[in-house]
Protein backbone atom coordinates (compact mmCIF):
# COMPACT_ATOMS: atom_id res chain seq x y z
CA UNK A 1 0.00 0.00 0.00
CA UNK A 2 1.36 3.47 -0.83
CA UNK A 3 1.96 5.78 2.08
CA UNK A 4 -0.03 8.99 2.59
CA UNK A 5 2.44 11.19 0.73
CA UNK A 6 2.47 8.98 -2.35
CA UNK A 7 -1.32 8.79 -2.37
CA UNK A 8 -1.51 12.59 -2.15
CA UNK A 9 0.89 12.99 -5.08
CA UNK A 10 -1.19 10.57 -7.18
CA UNK A 11 -4.25 12.69 -6.60
CA UNK A 12 -2.43 15.93 -7.34
CA UNK A 13 -3.34 18.19 -10.26
CA UNK A 14 -0.57 20.07 -12.08
CA UNK A 15 -1.29 23.51 -13.57
CA UNK A 16 0.95 25.19 -16.14
CA UNK A 17 0.77 28.94 -16.86
CA UNK A 18 2.18 30.73 -19.91
CA UNK A 19 1.45 34.33 -18.95
CA UNK A 20 1.24 37.32 -21.30
CA UNK A 21 -0.07 40.85 -20.81
CA UNK A 22 -3.55 40.19 -22.20
CA UNK A 23 -4.10 36.47 -21.75
CA UNK A 24 -2.61 33.49 -19.94
CA UNK A 25 -2.58 30.02 -21.45
CA UNK A 26 -3.48 27.40 -18.84
CA UNK A 27 -2.92 23.65 -19.01
CA UNK A 28 -4.12 21.10 -16.46
CA UNK A 29 -2.48 17.70 -16.09
CA UNK A 30 -2.96 14.69 -13.89
CA UNK A 31 -0.46 12.26 -12.44
CA UNK A 32 0.59 11.01 -15.90
CA UNK A 33 -0.05 11.43 -19.59
CA UNK A 34 -0.65 14.60 -21.61
CA UNK A 35 -2.58 17.61 -20.28
CA UNK A 36 -6.26 16.86 -19.89
CA UNK A 37 -7.46 20.44 -20.42
CA UNK A 38 -6.03 23.56 -22.09
CA UNK A 39 -7.67 26.97 -22.32
CA UNK A 40 -6.98 30.72 -22.36
CA UNK A 41 -7.81 33.14 -19.54
CA UNK A 42 -7.50 36.93 -19.16
CA UNK A 43 -4.40 37.92 -17.21
CA UNK A 44 -6.15 39.37 -14.19
CA UNK A 45 -5.85 38.07 -10.66
CA UNK A 46 -9.62 37.45 -10.17
CA UNK A 47 -9.84 35.44 -13.41
CA UNK A 48 -6.69 33.48 -12.66
CA UNK A 49 -7.94 32.71 -9.14
CA UNK A 50 -11.24 31.56 -10.61
CA UNK A 51 -9.41 29.28 -13.04
CA UNK A 52 -7.26 27.80 -10.28
CA UNK A 53 -10.20 27.27 -7.94
CA UNK A 54 -11.93 25.23 -10.63
CA UNK A 55 -9.20 22.59 -10.23
CA UNK A 56 -9.56 20.20 -7.27
CA UNK A 57 -6.90 20.15 -4.56
CA UNK A 58 -4.11 19.31 -4.15
CA UNK A 59 -2.95 21.52 -7.01
CA UNK A 60 0.60 22.46 -8.05
CA UNK A 61 1.24 25.56 -10.18
CA UNK A 62 4.28 26.15 -12.41
CA UNK A 63 5.17 29.13 -14.63
CA UNK A 64 8.29 30.46 -16.27
CA UNK A 65 10.25 33.43 -14.97
CA UNK A 66 9.29 36.71 -16.66
CA UNK A 67 8.06 40.26 -16.01
CA UNK A 68 4.68 39.00 -14.71
CA UNK A 69 5.97 36.09 -12.66
CA UNK A 70 6.48 37.85 -9.32
CA UNK A 71 3.13 39.65 -9.46
CA UNK A 72 1.21 36.49 -10.37
CA UNK A 73 3.00 34.20 -7.93
CA UNK A 74 2.64 36.64 -5.03
CA UNK A 75 -1.13 36.85 -5.54
CA UNK A 76 -1.79 33.17 -6.28
CA UNK A 77 0.49 31.44 -3.79
CA UNK A 78 -2.23 31.07 -1.18
CA UNK A 79 -4.57 29.38 -3.68
CA UNK A 80 -2.30 26.44 -4.50
CA UNK A 81 -0.54 23.75 -2.50
CA UNK A 82 2.79 24.28 -4.27
CA UNK A 83 4.05 26.96 -6.65
CA UNK A 84 7.24 27.12 -8.68
CA UNK A 85 8.61 29.86 -10.93
CA UNK A 86 11.11 28.05 -13.14
CA UNK A 87 14.10 28.98 -15.26
CA UNK A 88 13.11 29.08 -18.98
CA UNK A 89 16.69 28.41 -20.07
CA UNK A 90 16.41 24.90 -18.73
CA UNK A 91 13.17 24.20 -20.53
CA UNK A 92 14.77 23.35 -23.87
CA UNK A 93 11.99 20.88 -24.59
CA UNK A 94 9.52 23.74 -25.06
CA UNK A 95 11.52 25.35 -27.83
CA UNK A 96 13.03 22.31 -29.51
CA UNK A 97 10.37 19.62 -29.72
CA UNK A 98 7.45 19.54 -32.17
CA UNK A 99 5.23 22.57 -32.66
CA UNK A 100 5.63 25.83 -30.76
CA UNK A 101 2.69 27.87 -29.55
CA UNK A 102 1.49 29.10 -26.17
CA UNK A 103 -1.01 26.32 -25.29
CA UNK A 104 1.63 23.70 -26.10
CA UNK A 105 4.12 25.58 -23.92
CA UNK A 106 1.78 25.52 -20.94
CA UNK A 107 1.18 21.79 -21.40
CA UNK A 108 4.87 20.98 -21.65
CA UNK A 109 5.52 22.99 -18.51
CA UNK A 110 3.13 20.65 -16.72
CA UNK A 111 5.04 17.61 -18.02
CA UNK A 112 8.46 19.06 -17.14
CA UNK A 113 7.39 20.14 -13.65
CA UNK A 114 5.66 16.85 -12.93
CA UNK A 115 8.82 14.99 -13.89
CA UNK A 116 11.06 17.17 -11.74
CA UNK A 117 12.94 18.68 -14.71
CA UNK A 118 12.29 22.37 -14.00
CA UNK A 119 14.75 24.56 -12.10
CA UNK A 120 13.21 26.99 -9.56
CA UNK A 121 13.91 30.73 -9.76
CA UNK A 122 14.14 32.47 -6.41
CA UNK A 123 11.72 35.32 -5.64
CA UNK A 124 11.82 37.46 -2.48
CA UNK A 125 9.13 36.56 0.00
CA UNK A 126 8.25 40.12 1.04
CA UNK A 127 6.96 42.86 -1.24
CA UNK A 128 9.32 45.34 0.47
CA UNK A 129 12.32 43.20 -0.43
CA UNK A 130 11.16 43.02 -4.04
CA UNK A 131 10.72 46.80 -4.12
CA UNK A 132 14.31 47.26 -2.92
CA UNK A 133 15.55 44.79 -5.54
CA UNK A 134 13.76 46.77 -8.24
CA UNK A 135 15.34 49.98 -6.95
CA UNK A 136 18.79 48.38 -7.22
CA UNK A 137 17.97 47.18 -10.73
CA UNK A 138 16.72 50.64 -11.73
CA UNK A 139 19.96 52.23 -10.49
CA UNK A 140 22.04 49.79 -12.52
CA UNK A 141 19.88 50.51 -15.57
CA UNK A 142 20.62 54.22 -15.13
CA UNK A 143 24.34 53.48 -14.91
CA UNK A 144 24.10 51.56 -18.16
CA UNK A 145 22.18 54.43 -19.75
CA UNK A 146 24.88 56.92 -18.71
CA UNK A 147 27.58 54.70 -20.17
CA UNK A 148 25.72 54.36 -23.48
CA UNK A 149 25.28 58.14 -23.73
CA UNK A 150 28.98 58.63 -23.02
CA UNK A 151 29.93 56.11 -25.71
CA UNK A 152 27.85 57.96 -28.30
CA UNK A 153 29.86 61.11 -27.62
CA UNK A 154 33.16 59.22 -27.67
CA UNK A 155 32.34 57.60 -31.01
CA UNK A 156 31.18 60.89 -32.51
CA UNK A 157 34.38 62.69 -31.47
CA UNK A 158 36.51 59.77 -32.62
CA UNK A 159 35.01 60.14 -36.10
CA UNK A 160 36.74 63.52 -36.28
CA UNK A 161 40.04 62.25 -34.92
CA UNK A 162 39.46 63.51 -31.36
CA UNK A 163 40.36 60.75 -28.90
CA UNK A 164 38.87 61.27 -25.45
CA UNK A 165 37.51 59.24 -22.53
CA UNK A 166 34.41 59.99 -20.52
CA UNK A 167 36.40 61.85 -17.90
CA UNK A 168 37.49 64.30 -20.57
CA UNK A 169 33.97 65.71 -21.08
CA UNK A 170 32.17 64.85 -17.85
CA UNK A 171 32.63 68.44 -16.69
CA UNK A 172 31.05 71.20 -18.79
CA UNK A 173 34.24 73.29 -18.41
CA UNK A 174 36.23 70.70 -20.42
CA UNK A 175 33.92 70.67 -23.41
CA UNK A 176 34.94 74.01 -24.82
CA UNK A 177 38.47 72.82 -25.51
CA UNK A 178 37.15 69.67 -27.15
CA UNK A 179 34.89 71.66 -29.47
CA UNK A 180 37.86 73.78 -30.59
CA UNK A 181 39.60 70.62 -31.77
CA UNK A 182 36.72 69.78 -34.09
CA UNK A 183 36.48 70.92 -37.75
CA UNK A 184 34.14 73.80 -38.52
CA UNK A 185 31.35 71.63 -39.95
CA UNK A 186 31.29 69.55 -36.75
CA UNK A 187 31.07 72.67 -34.58
CA UNK A 188 28.06 73.91 -36.52
CA UNK A 189 26.25 70.57 -36.16
CA UNK A 190 23.63 70.26 -33.45
CA UNK A 191 24.33 66.53 -32.98
CA UNK A 192 27.00 67.02 -30.34
CA UNK A 193 24.84 69.49 -28.42
CA UNK A 194 21.99 66.98 -28.32
CA UNK A 195 24.41 64.32 -27.09
CA UNK A 196 25.69 66.65 -24.35
CA UNK A 197 22.13 67.16 -23.10
CA UNK A 198 21.42 63.42 -23.21
CA UNK A 199 24.59 62.68 -21.25
CA UNK A 200 23.92 65.36 -18.62
CA UNK A 201 20.38 64.07 -18.15
CA UNK A 202 21.68 60.51 -17.72
CA UNK A 203 24.23 61.65 -15.12
CA UNK A 204 21.53 63.53 -13.22
CA UNK A 205 19.22 60.50 -13.22
CA UNK A 206 22.00 58.18 -12.06
CA UNK A 207 22.98 60.46 -9.19
CA UNK A 208 19.36 60.82 -8.07
CA UNK A 209 18.89 57.04 -8.10
CA UNK A 210 22.17 56.55 -6.24
CA UNK A 211 21.11 58.89 -3.44
CA UNK A 212 17.77 57.09 -3.13
CA UNK A 213 19.48 53.71 -3.13
CA UNK A 214 21.89 54.72 -0.37
CA UNK A 215 19.04 56.20 1.65
CA UNK A 216 17.23 52.84 1.57
CA UNK A 217 20.42 50.86 2.14
CA UNK A 218 21.25 52.77 5.35
CA UNK A 219 18.05 51.37 6.89
CA UNK A 220 19.00 47.72 6.23
CA UNK A 221 21.06 46.20 9.01
CA UNK A 222 23.05 43.58 6.99
CA UNK A 223 24.17 46.23 4.48
CA UNK A 224 25.45 48.43 7.32
CA UNK A 225 27.71 45.52 8.28
CA UNK A 226 28.71 44.72 4.69
CA UNK A 227 30.30 48.13 4.11
CA UNK A 228 32.93 47.38 6.77
CA UNK A 229 34.43 44.79 4.41
CA UNK A 230 37.28 46.14 2.21
CA UNK A 231 36.12 46.79 -1.35
CA UNK A 232 32.43 46.96 -0.43
CA UNK A 233 30.54 50.25 -0.22
CA UNK A 234 26.84 51.14 -0.02
CA UNK A 235 26.02 50.36 -3.65
CA UNK A 236 27.90 47.06 -3.77
CA UNK A 237 26.48 46.03 -0.41
CA UNK A 238 22.98 46.82 -1.67
CA UNK A 239 23.52 44.79 -4.86
CA UNK A 240 24.70 41.77 -2.88
CA UNK A 241 21.80 42.04 -0.43
CA UNK A 242 19.13 42.59 -3.10
CA UNK A 243 20.09 39.80 -5.51
CA UNK A 244 21.11 37.17 -2.97
CA UNK A 245 17.99 38.05 -0.90
CA UNK A 246 18.64 35.46 1.80
CA UNK A 247 21.83 33.53 2.60
CA UNK A 248 19.80 30.41 3.40
CA UNK A 249 18.95 29.73 -0.25
CA UNK A 250 22.49 28.35 -0.79
CA UNK A 251 23.55 25.03 0.73
CA UNK A 252 27.26 25.84 0.51
CA UNK A 253 29.62 28.64 -0.41
CA UNK A 254 30.42 26.73 -3.62
CA UNK A 255 26.76 27.11 -4.65
CA UNK A 256 26.99 30.82 -3.87
CA UNK A 257 30.16 31.16 -5.95
CA UNK A 258 28.47 29.52 -8.93
CA UNK A 259 25.54 31.93 -8.66
CA UNK A 260 27.98 34.87 -8.51
CA UNK A 261 29.88 33.65 -11.58
CA UNK A 262 33.17 32.98 -9.77
CA UNK A 263 32.60 29.28 -9.04
CA UNK A 264 33.93 26.41 -11.11
CA UNK A 265 32.24 23.54 -12.91
CA UNK A 266 33.81 20.34 -14.17
CA UNK A 267 32.95 18.75 -17.50
CA UNK A 268 34.09 15.39 -18.77
CA UNK A 269 32.92 12.57 -20.99
CA UNK A 270 33.99 8.93 -20.95
CA UNK A 271 37.74 8.54 -20.70
CA UNK A 272 38.38 12.02 -22.03
CA UNK A 273 40.05 14.80 -20.03
CA UNK A 274 38.20 16.57 -17.26
CA UNK A 275 37.82 20.26 -18.05
CA UNK A 276 37.39 22.88 -15.35
CA UNK A 277 35.97 26.33 -16.06
CA UNK A 278 33.95 29.16 -14.59
CA UNK A 279 30.23 28.42 -14.42
CA UNK A 280 28.71 30.42 -17.33
CA UNK A 281 25.06 30.77 -16.24
CA UNK A 282 25.48 33.26 -13.41
CA UNK A 283 23.89 36.48 -12.23
CA UNK A 284 25.89 38.95 -14.31
CA UNK A 285 25.20 41.92 -12.09
CA UNK A 286 26.39 40.06 -9.02
CA UNK A 287 29.45 38.89 -10.93
CA UNK A 288 30.39 42.47 -11.83
CA UNK A 289 29.78 43.54 -8.23
CA UNK A 290 31.96 40.88 -6.56
CA UNK A 291 34.81 41.22 -9.08
CA UNK A 292 34.69 45.01 -8.71
CA UNK A 293 34.84 44.64 -4.94
CA UNK A 294 37.85 42.34 -5.32
CA UNK A 295 39.65 44.90 -7.50
CA UNK A 296 38.95 47.67 -4.99
CA UNK A 297 40.11 45.58 -2.04
CA UNK A 298 43.32 44.65 -3.86
CA UNK A 299 43.98 48.23 -4.96
CA UNK A 300 43.45 49.66 -1.47
CA UNK A 301 46.15 47.38 -0.01
CA UNK A 302 46.92 46.70 3.65
CA UNK A 303 44.03 44.29 4.18
CA UNK A 304 43.62 40.53 4.30
CA UNK A 305 42.25 40.34 0.76
CA UNK A 306 45.19 42.17 -0.80
CA UNK A 307 47.52 39.93 1.24
CA UNK A 308 45.75 36.89 -0.21
CA UNK A 309 46.18 38.29 -3.71
CA UNK A 310 49.93 38.74 -3.24
CA UNK A 311 50.29 35.21 -1.83
CA UNK A 312 48.49 33.71 -4.82
CA UNK A 313 50.70 35.67 -7.21
CA UNK A 314 53.76 34.37 -5.38
CA UNK A 315 52.39 30.84 -5.85
CA UNK A 316 52.47 31.36 -9.61
CA UNK A 317 48.80 32.10 -10.28
CA UNK A 318 47.92 34.64 -12.95
CA UNK A 319 46.51 38.01 -11.81
CA UNK A 320 43.12 37.06 -13.26
CA UNK A 321 42.85 33.80 -11.34
CA UNK A 322 44.23 35.38 -8.16
CA UNK A 323 41.64 38.17 -8.44
CA UNK A 324 38.87 35.61 -8.88
CA UNK A 325 40.08 33.80 -5.76
CA UNK A 326 39.87 37.08 -3.85
CA UNK A 327 36.32 37.50 -5.14
CA UNK A 328 35.45 34.05 -3.76
CA UNK A 329 36.96 34.96 -0.42
CA UNK A 330 34.99 38.21 -0.34
CA UNK A 331 31.74 36.44 -1.20
CA UNK A 332 32.28 33.78 1.49
CA UNK A 333 33.00 36.50 4.06
CA UNK A 334 29.84 38.46 3.24
CA UNK A 335 27.77 35.26 3.18
CA UNK A 336 29.14 34.12 6.53
CA UNK A 337 28.55 37.52 8.16
CA UNK A 338 24.98 37.52 6.89
CA UNK A 339 24.23 34.01 8.14
CA UNK A 340 25.75 34.56 11.56
CA UNK A 341 24.67 38.18 12.09
CA UNK A 342 28.26 39.11 12.93
CA UNK A 343 30.36 42.17 12.15
CA UNK A 344 33.41 42.01 9.91
CA UNK A 345 36.48 40.46 11.48
CA UNK A 346 39.68 40.14 9.36
CA UNK A 347 40.38 36.82 11.07
CA UNK A 348 37.47 35.31 9.15
CA UNK A 349 38.82 36.13 5.70
CA UNK A 350 39.05 32.82 3.87
CA UNK A 351 36.52 31.22 6.20
CA UNK A 352 32.74 30.98 6.36
CA UNK A 353 31.56 32.39 9.67
CA UNK A 354 29.37 29.85 11.42
CA UNK A 355 29.27 30.98 15.02
CA UNK A 356 29.66 34.66 15.69
CA UNK A 357 29.14 34.32 19.39
CA UNK A 358 31.95 31.76 19.61
CA UNK A 359 34.14 33.66 17.16
CA UNK A 360 34.73 30.52 15.12
CA UNK A 361 34.78 29.84 11.38
CA UNK A 362 34.70 26.79 9.16
CA UNK A 363 35.80 26.22 5.60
Amino acid sequence: MPDGKEATMKRAHFIGFDAHCATTEIAIGGESGPPIKVWSCPTTIPKLVEAIESVPRPRHLVMEEGPLADWISRNLRSHVDALQVCNPRRNHLIAKESDKDDPIDAGKLVVLYRGGYTKPVHHPESAEQMAFKRLVSAYQDRVGHRVSEALRIIWLLRGYGVMVKEGGFASAEDRGELVKRLPSEARASSTLKVYWRGYDSAVEQQEAMRKELIRWARKIEPIRRFIEVPGVHWVRGAIFYAYVDTPWRFKSKCALWRYLGVGLERRGSGSGPMRVGVYPFANRRLKCMILGAARSAIASGRNRFSDQYERWLDCGLSPRIARRNVARSLAATLWGMWKSGSVYDPKWVGMTVTAASAGQGAS
